[in-house]
């Protein structure tokens, strides 16, 4: 929530045309394309990686010869 906010709040200065916006719109696109990979990241793939990481522990401490529930 706080990243889409931040990355709607960014679009207007991104978008700019007007005079000296050139810096401005360089540090809004910058801003906002790192917010955009960095929500993917947190919300779908560090959640993905630590279930298989657990998944793997729980498999591990099962042992070899117990056949999963």
């Amino acid at each position: 929530m706080t990243a889409t906010v931040a990355t709607v709040g960014m679009l207007p200065a991104a978008l700019a045309t007007g005079e000296g916006s050139d810096v401005q719109r360089r540090i809004a696109t910058v801003v906002a394309g790192g917010l955009i990979p960095a929500t993917f990241l947190t919300l779908f793939l560090i959640p993905t990686f630590y279930f298989a990481i657990e998944r793997r522990a729980q498999a591990r401490a099962r042992g070899p010869l117990e056949q999963p529930a």
